[in-house]
This record gives structure tokens, sequence and C-alpha cells, in this order.
């Protein structure tokens, strides 16, 4: 618990059992959401070859799950930390052009 406390800049417990609970609850929802939002599109799994659709279902989770992680973020208290942990993942990804530096405008 001191790690993530430590890694994260986070002052209580009871912060850092919440925010794993958002990682949770967040991540089951995205797979859950992912599966009709391709079926929306024609893609079900049954009628297309694996090949097709899990690379699409994986492509579809990933922006799905960003959505879903600010946004229960939000709902549980905790915007600030997700929204800063958003966009650190981001950048690291190689994103950073979404979120321009404040303090370096070009």
């Amino acid at each position: 618990m001191a790690n993530f406390k430590e890694r994260w800049n986070i002052k209580s417990n009871w912060q850092v059992f919440v925010i794993l609970v958002v990682f949770a609850v967040t991540g089951s929802s995205a797979a859950l959401l992912s599966k009709p939002v391709l079926a929306l599109f024609g893609i079900v799994k049954g009628d297309v070859s694996n090949w097709v659709y899990y690379p699409l279902y994986i492509i579809l989770l990933f922006p799905i799950y960003q959505v879903l992680l600010v946004s229960f973020g939000f709902v549980f208290g905790q915007f600030t930390f997700f929204w800063a942990f958003e966009k650190k993942m981001l950048k690291s990804m190689g994103l950073g052009f979404i979120f321009p530096d404040k303090k370096n405008p070009e």
C-alpha cells in the first residue's frame, strides 16, 4: 500500500482503495461495452473471423477505457488523479500532442 501511496502521491489508504476500485470497474465496463459497440457496426464474434474480431475488439477497447476511466474517476471523486494519470499515460504512448504543454507554447 505504501508503494502506491508514494508513487501516486496519495495521502490516505481510502483513496488508494477508491482508485483501485475505479480501475477494476473501468476495465470490466470497457470490456462489456466493446461487444455491443462492435455489434452496432455489424461485427459479431460468430459472423467474422477471430483474426478480424479480436484486433477490432482490442482497438475499440482502448478509447472506451480512456473515456470511462476519467468518467468513473469523476463519479468516485478522484477526477484530478485520473485526469493527470490519463495525460501522463497518453504522453508516454506518444500521444502528447493531444495535451500541449502550457508552459512551453509553440
